[in-house]
């Protein structure tokens, strides 16, 4: 049987509000933002940081929360899908079908918003860099390249 000695109360910094849950050392940020705290956005795919659907921002740079311990996520920011709501990005992802399923979407929002953030002026190579970091099996890349460069012209008020 557990012991409270294998459980440890931590708060977290998501979405600009701090959050309090009770993990084990051993919780992924994925299960405990999905379990504990109901931020289902991020998704389990492979679960060993290939596909990107766990995709979440940590001090606003794209991190996949199935490869990162809860615990390691103390005193810093972490937005998910569920903080970046009403952004350009966003929009531009309905507007041009940057998705189809929908299983992988938040990661590359969050990729898309933080390449953004990053790099305004994004050139196509380093767009397509960022992309290889998220899987889609049913796109093909086209709606979320346009959608990120859409964004990307609204932003600079193009």
């Amino acid at each position: 049987m557990k012991t409270y000695k294998d459980y440890e109360a931590i708060n977290l910094s998501i979405n600009g509000e701090t959050r309090k849950v009770i993990i084990k050392h051993s919780d992924t940020l994925l299960r405990v933002l999905r379990e504990k705290l109901g931020l289902t956005g991020g998704k389990p795919g492979c679960e060993n940081g290939d596909c990107g659907a766990c995709t979440i921002l940590l001090d606003g740079k794209p991190v996949k929360s199935c490869m990162m311990l809860a615990i390691e996520a103390i005193d810093k920011n972490i937005t998910t899908i569920e903080g970046l709501s009403n952004t350009e990005i966003q929009k531009a992802f309905v507007e041009y079908g940057g998705f189809q399923c929908g299983y992988c979407t938040s990661g590359f929002l969050l990729n898309a918003y933080a390449l953004l953030e990053t790099h305004p002026d994004a050139d196509d190579d380093t767009i397509k860099e960022w992309l290889q970091s998220n899987l889609c099996r049913c796109t093909g890349y086209e709606g979320i390249s346009k959608a990120i460069k859409t964004a990307q012209k609204k932003k600079a008020g193009i």
